[in-house]
């Protein structure tokens, strides 16, 4: 069975003449096929007679012939169909008999197990589960049709509802989606082991014109979303959802079944059995070869031109025979002038060799002279250098003493205010006394004014005097009062001023935490982050950087690094910290052996992030270092450390000197063991540098921490798992001291809240107390100013000045007060300037009780400096010399360098040309030759207009240009007749097919008529592409003179529905699509035919092997005789939102 074509013509009408195409034609023209091949096989050769024109040698010119052959079949002839049908028709129709009788197996795959619409035409939803075999839908449902065909890739203009997708949705609904279930079971089931058993097709489209597919397995699992997954999986079921003899929709069976005409009913035929798709395709086949024979008829023409062009160029490449011998004896004698420069070069550079080498030699006697200088020079600095490496050890004291003048300023300014406070305290304690004297003197001269008056008045003024001293002790009381308060808001100030202090430093420690907190996570995730790729921790992409470095070609040695893959700690417990603070940036470095090298590297460095890595540039020097190390029994940073390459530990011994540096736990143990070996620099665990100078003394200094968060914490610890159990470990302690420090922290600012509160309650009890203390006055002054008023005036006036000593004695009470408490601050915030100053100050003192022991041996060695300085000068002019010397050889030697590599250079040259070549003759006497033998050719390109070289080209480019034409022709002409013969063998297979369709047609056309009693045939006429249907019922033999055909219109409707349904019946046993779907196709029978017609469709459709019916019709099948395979779907009327009219009043 020929497969779908990819393009399906959406034209629903064609021309008679395209439809009636019963022969094909091909005109081409044999004459010339058999030109086209001995074209393409000419192997003649052509001559150049004086006139320069060629001539074939056993080879006709083609002759133009007008007439075509055509491929084609003659028209059918009767008799041949007559005896075709004698040949074959009892054999067809004892088939058709035969398969009668027998019952239809069940297809395996392609056919429809289930069909559900949502929102579709008028649906809301609408669900069908069909039958193997038969299956009617009673209710006139034909959107059945229209959503299998849509669900199925189908155009929409091939239902004949609608002319797009959009037309399909329901109305007030924005999206509608059909599915198909196809069953896909058995040996040939598609794809079975991704989709199952069954196959379900879900299609989705939308008001705005998007549709999409969704193609799952049984389970439900989405396989694919491609429309040529659809087309892949309609192929192999051989599902034609285009074609109208498969899925024949409402309209289309109306059409056919009341007002076909003999031509429509032939072209459905072609169409229904693929006829006319092969039609086509054999037409357009036809076509395209024509158009070939015309190219190559047209590209043949060209060889002949081809064949003379090649002739003459070879004629002229013959002519050229002696200018090539010329040619080649110019290509000797420029091999011998090349090895002759060889040889010249040669003795150049041995000349230059030998001037070299006496240099040399001269050279060598000066550098003797020169160490014999830098030798004395040496002994003189090396004392000299020891003193100046301990002065500048000993570093400097420019930081101390800018902390020492800040602390002082500090000091300086608190003791300024503490000095201003004890003067104003000095003010008032006089100015109290002056005050206490003054109150005694007129106490006494009121006591004195006061026993006058006593005998008058006495009883009234002895009340008066009696109040007044009442309000007197009550004044008295609420200044106790208030001065009690004011001195316990003073020690609540002071108290919530220390909790504060408090507060903040404990704040600064729990910042501290957070930051080693933060540190330790960051820590934690660089673990992790190392477990992956252990290089993490010297780099960023530090595996790519290496990576990079083996691809790339360096001029020295391949570079080394990072040292820190070279390196563990043996005791990484003790010393891991204090070697990360020391050598922790040394270990991402990198080491090179060239100058040229190191910019590569860190190009490459940079490329990948590492801004800021150190490189080195050394040789490859395994130099013994055993001098420099102390005593075995003493750990050094070298002895701690395991390196695994010996260049690394060389780079590390010159770069940090870790052969020399001692390690200890403290800086106490350090200083101990410096002392026994005399000298040195020791580093301890709880990061001390400490320094040791062999003429006594010596210095520590602390290390700068690193931060917690810092990459190199990572260096010389355990990798993996008890690395994160470490850090994690670490994290558990930390978070337990913020624990422990937030409460601490709480605590002290509950304090210092409840020392705020209290003072704030304090402060409002001194507001009331004050308030009291003014209401006492106040009562005090007015019984002071009755009291006076029975007193005479001096006694008021001596009262009156005495309370006013009392009121300034009281406010200079309350300043005092004051300055203590802001004395008592001062005292506290100077104390910790005091320690820090003090701390200071030992360091200073220190740092200059070294200073003047070093100055003082450093003074001893000056006369030292004074002979390093004479010798310094010898040693130079020796060097100035030697310099010169030395100049001279490697100016000599760049010489010898250059000449050399053009000895080389020309010696590969000459040997790409021909092997070496011994002459003895000079380049000048062969370049001379070479120019007398060029100009000879040159004279003879002149007379030719080219040269030799052009003249080869021309050949060859010629030749290949016929060989080409013929080659391609050839392969052509064979393909191009190749294609003719198959298409003549397919036209006369599409005959056969064409037979053998239109007898099997006839044959069941007669039996299908046979079981109503009716008699009748099918009449083809291939030629005028018509299909015409003889019928006679029994009641028509009287009436029609004894003929028993008569012309289907003189039918009734029902009769002639019935005839047309039984020529559909025929027509498909052609095809081998497993569906078969028609819908209305009992709307114009009577009740006699439609119930004649459905147990036909019945009989048939169980005698159908593997095929599956769909049959719709609007009325009912209660007097209808069915079957186990048959099917019955009755459904209720859709929703259409129809209303009912009230006609009421």
């Amino acid at each position: 069975m020929v497969k779908r074509r990819a393009h399906q013509d959406d034209s629903d009408t064609e021309s008679p003449d395209d439809a009636s195409q019963a022969s094909k034609r091909a005109r081409t023209s044999p004459n010339d096929e058999d030109e086209l091949e001995r074209r393409a096989g000419i192997d003649s050769k052509r001559h150049v007679n004086g006139k320069g024109k060629a001539r074939r040698n056993g080879v006709e010119e083609l002759e133009d012939e007008d007439e075509d052959t055509v491929i084609e079949q003659a028209a059918p002839d009767q008799e041949e169909e007559k005896r075709f049908e004698e040949e074959h028709e009892d054999q067809l129709r004892a088939k058709v008999l035969g398969k009668t009788k027998t019952q239809g197996g069940i297809a395996e795959m392609g056919i429809v197990e289930e069909l559900e619409m949502h929102q579709f035409m008028c649906h809301k939803y609408l669900t069908f589960k069909f039958g193997p075999q038969i299956n009617f839908i009673i209710g006139g449902k034909s959107a059945v049709l229209s959503a299998l065909t849509v669900a199925l890739g189908g155009k929409a203009a091939t239902t004949g509802r609608g002319n797009g997708l959009k037309s399909f949705i329901r109305e007030g609904q924005s999206a509608a989606e059909v599915t198909v279930v196809l069953k896909n079971q058995g040996e040939e089931a598609y794809r079975h082991n991704d989709y199952g058993d069954s196959i379900v097709i879900t299609r989705r489209f939308t008001k705005d014109g998007s549709s999409s597919y969704k193609i799952k397995s049984k389970d439900g699992k989405v396989i694919s979303t491609k429309r040529e997954e659809l087309s892949a999986i309609c192929d192999h079921m051989n599902i034609q959802v285009d074609n109208p003899m498969n899925i024949l929709t409402q309209d289309s069976a109306r059409q056919f079944l009341s007002a076909s005409q003999p031509a429509d009913k032939y072209k459905f035929f072609l169409r229904g059995t693929q006829l006319q798709q092969l039609s086509d395709e054999y037409e357009i086949c036809l076509e395209n070869i024509n158009q070939t024979q015309k190219v190559l008829l047209h590209k043949s023409e060209a060889i002949p031109d081809l064949e003379e062009a090649f002739a003459e160029a070879e004629a002229r490449f013959k002519e050229a025979k002696k200018a090539r011998d010329q040619k080649r004896r110019v290509d000797e004698l420029k091999n011998e002038l090349a090895w002759a420069h060889v040889n010249a070069k040669e003795r150049e550079m041995t000349t230059k060799i030998e001037e070299l080498e006496r240099l040399k030699r001269r050279v060598t006697k000066v550098q003797e002279k020169v160490q014999e200088a830098e030798a004395k020079e040496a002994e003189a600095n090396e004392i000299i250098m020891a003193h100046e490496e301990k002065m500048e050890a000993l570093g400097q004291i420019q930081h101390l003493n800018a902390r020492k003048a800040d602390l002082n300023s500090k000091i300086r300014k608190i003791k300024g205010d503490l000095a201003g406070w004890r003067r104003e305290e000095s003010q008032i304690n006089a100015s109290i006394e002056s005050l206490k004297a003054q109150i005694q003197e007129l106490g006494e001269r009121i006591q004195t004014e006061e026993a006058k008056m006593q005998a008058l008045t006495q009883d009234k003024r002895d009340e008066t005097h009696r109040r007044l001293d009442q309000a007197i002790e009550a004044v008295k009381a609420a200044e106790a009062k208030l001065d009690d308060l004011r001195r316990q808001k003073a020690r609540l100030e002071q108290e919530a001023f220390q909790a504060h202090n408090k507060s903040q430093e404990l704040e600064k420690q729990q910042q501290q935490l957070k930051d080693k907190l933060v540190g330790a996570d960051h820590q934690i995730r660089m673990c992790a982050e190392a477990e992956k790729n252990k290089l993490s921790v010297f780099g960023r992409n530090m595996d790519q950087v290496l990576r990079e470095i083996e691809r790339t070609r360096w001029k020295g040695e391949k570079p080394i690094g990072p040292f820190g893959a070279y390196v563990k700690v043996k005791d990484p417990q003790s010393w891991a910290y204090v070697l990360q603070v020391q050598l922790g940036q040394l270990m991402s470095g990198f080491a090179v052996s060239n100058v040229e090298d190191r910019a590569e590297l860190d190009k490459i460095l940079k490329r990948y992030g590492n801004n800021n890595v150190s490189i080195t540039i050394t040789e490859r020097d395994l130099f013994d270092y055993s001098a420099g190390e102390p005593p075995e029994n003493y750990l050094t940073v070298l002895r701690a450390l395991e390196i695994s390459d010996p260049f690394v530990l060389r780079i590390l011994i010159n770069q940090a000197s870790i052969e020399r540096f001692i390690l200890a736990k403290s800086r106490a143990e350090a200083d101990a063991q410096l002392e026994r070996i005399g000298q040195g620099v020791a580093w301890t665990a709880d990061l001390f540098r400490v320094e040791r100078f062999r003429s006594g003394g010596g210095r520590s200094n602390t290390m700068n921490p690193l931060n917690p968060s810092d990459p190199k914490r990572q260096l010389f610890i355990q990798r993996g798992e008890n690395a994160r159990a470490m850090w994690e470990h670490e994290k558990a302690k930390i978070e337990q001291e913020m624990m422990a420090l937030n409460g601490e922290i709480a605590e002290v600012k509950q304090t210092y809240n409840r020392c705020k509160r209290a003072e704030e309650q304090l402060k409002q009890q001194e507001r009331s107390a004050y308030e009291a203390v003014r209401r006492a006055k106040s009562e005090r002054d007015r019984l002071q100013d009755e009291a006076n008023e029975e007193q005479p005036v001096e006694i008021m006036s001596l009262k009156e000045e005495l309370q006013r000593l009392e009121e300034d004695k009281e406010s200079q009470m309350q300043q005092f007060e004051e300055l203590q408490r802001q004395k008592l601050q001062g005292n506290a915030s100077m104390q910790p300037l005091v320690d820090q100053l003090n701390a200071v100050q030992e360091e200073i003192s220190h740092f200059e009780e070294r200073a003047a022991v070093i100055q003082a041996s450093y003074n001893s060695f000056y006369s030292s400096r004074l002979q390093s300085l004479m010798t310094h000068l010898l040693s130079d002019e020796y060097n100035k010399k030697l310099q010169e010397e030395q100049t001279k050889v490697d100016t000599c030697q760049e010489a010898v360098n250059v000449l050399q590599e053009e000895y080389q250079n020309w010696t590969a040259k000459a040997e790409q040309f021909c092997t070496r070549i011994e002459t003895s003759r000079k380049p000048e006497e062969i370049e001379r030759q070479i120019h007398s033998v060029t100009s000879a050719l040159r004279e003879r390109e002149k007379r030719d207009g080219v040269t030799v070289e052009e003249m080869t080209v021309e050949v060859n480019k010629r030749k290949a240009a016929l060989d080409k034409a013929r080659q391609e022709l050839r392969s052509m002409a064979l393909l191009n007749k190749a294609l003719r013969k198959s298409i003549k063998y397919r036209l006369k297979k599409w005959h056969e097919f064409r037979r053998h369709i239109a007898l099997r047609c006839k044959i069941y056309f007669a039996y299908h008529l046979s079981q109503r009693g009716y008699y009748g045939k099918v009449i083809f006429d291939h030629v005028a592409g018509t299909l015409s249907l003889k019928v006679q019922t029994d009641d028509m033999a009287p009436t029609q003179g004894g003929s028993r055909e008569k012309d289907p219109r003189s039918l009734s409707g029902g009769e002639k529905s019935f005839s047309t349904i039984c020529l559909l019946l025929s027509l498909w046993e052609s095809i081998g699509c497993p569906i078969r779907c028609l819908d209305e196709f009992d709307v114009f029978m009577d009740a006699v035919n439609r119930r004649i017609s459905m147990k036909m469709m019945i009989d048939t459709a169980n005698a159908s092997n593997r095929k599956q019916y769909i049959l719709i019709t609007p009325q009912d099948m209660t007097n209808i005789t069915i079957g186990n395979t048959v099917r019955v779907h009755r459904m209720r009327d859709p929703e259409r939102n129809q209303g009912v009219l009230s006609f009421a009043g």
